[in-house]
């Protein structure tokens, strides 16, 4: 009797470490962007927006010459269409922010282009690495680097 018990014990434990997680339960993710290719920025939109689209809540922080794709007279390699969708960083980035999705530039990202925020497109502001810090080190959150 002992081990019957103990073997539906084991089988219903089994079953519930192989339940798989629930879209509702995706979590958080951070997609750290620095990376001055197209590719790789689309790339990296991509899977931010499949991530929001199967449920995790995301922001984006952008550095260095990713952060060119939040500027309003942003550099052709940001809006230039890519294949096989013929969609641009900046554009699903935009599409991204229409989610409401949280993206920034880092801190040191406009003082070291001399600029102000008010040359950043609607919907990007600027991180305050306390709190990017605390996104980063959430326990639920998972982490994209580009």
């Amino acid at each position: 009797m002992k081990v019957a018990h103990l073997a539906a014990a084991l089988l219903t434990g089994a079953m519930l470490a192989a339940t798989p997680v629930k879209a509702d339960e995706a979590g958080k993710l951070v997609t750290v962007l620095t990376a001055p290719e197209p590719q790789t920025q689309l790339m990296a939109m991509v899977l931010t927006m499949q991530s929001i689209q199967q449920k995790a809540k995301a922001q984006i922080l952008l550095c260095g010459p990713a952060g060119d794709l939040a500027l309003k007279d942003a550099p052709a390699s940001a809006t230039a269409p890519q294949k096989p969708k013929d969609m641009s960083p900046q554009g699903l980035m935009k599409k991204i922010i229409g989610t409401g999705a949280k993206v920034e530039v880092c801190a040191i990202y406009l003082p070291n282009k001399g600029a102000s925020a008010d040359v950043l497109i609607d919907g990007v502001g600027v991180a305050k690495p306390q709190d990017m810090a605390a996104s980063l080190l959430a326990e639920d959150t998972r982490i994209l680097s580009f």
